[in-house]
């Protein structure tokens, strides 16, 4: 779970659930202490195939953003061309996992729809990561820089 940049007085929180359907997914959000007060905007992910995985290296420094990808291929753009950047995309997003930047990628619905949870030093890092992408040019990105979320799992003490 994360907090994203808010406005004085305003509460958000972004978190990642996985369930067997809507049903259990809606079943733990009800649970949760403070339903009462909250509202919340579920967006179903579907697997990426430039999708890393789960990562085994040792935790990271820096900022989490969660990129938003919306790619739109102009008509008239040769085949070759967007197989040749969809490849191209493919091999940089090894890169980047390898390098401890891309953690994990999904894919939104929607055509050509995407989000990723990536971690660069700050935000000039992850907007020169983000246009050294091969899709860059027929991309949409929005980018939404992340702080832990006091009631994260990942970041709790046992």
């Amino acid at each position: 779970m994360w907090r994203p940049p808010v406005q004085p007085g305003e509460w958000r929180s972004l978190g990642l659930f996985a369930a067997a359907d809507a049903g259990q997914l809606q079943q733990t959000l009800a649970s949760m202490p403070l339903k009462i007060w909250r509202t919340d905007h579920v967006t179903p992910l579907a697997p990426h195939p430039n999708d890393p995985g789960s990562s085994t290296r040792p935790g990271q420094s820096g900022t989490e953003f969660l990129a938003t990808f919306v790619v739109t291929i102009p008509d008239g753009t040769p085949r070759q061309a967007v197989e040749d950047a969809e490849a191209g995309d493919a091999a940089r997003a090894r890169e980047l996992a390898d390098q401890g930047h891309l953690e994990r990628l999904w894919a939104l619905p929607g055509q050509g729809n995407a989000l990723g949870l990536y971690r660069a030093r700050d935000s000039a890092e992850m907007e020169a990561i983000v246009k050294a992408l091969p899709l860059d040019p027929w991309m949409t990105t929005e980018l939404t820089p992340l702080t832990p979320h006091p009631s994260d799992p990942a970041t709790m003490s046992t």
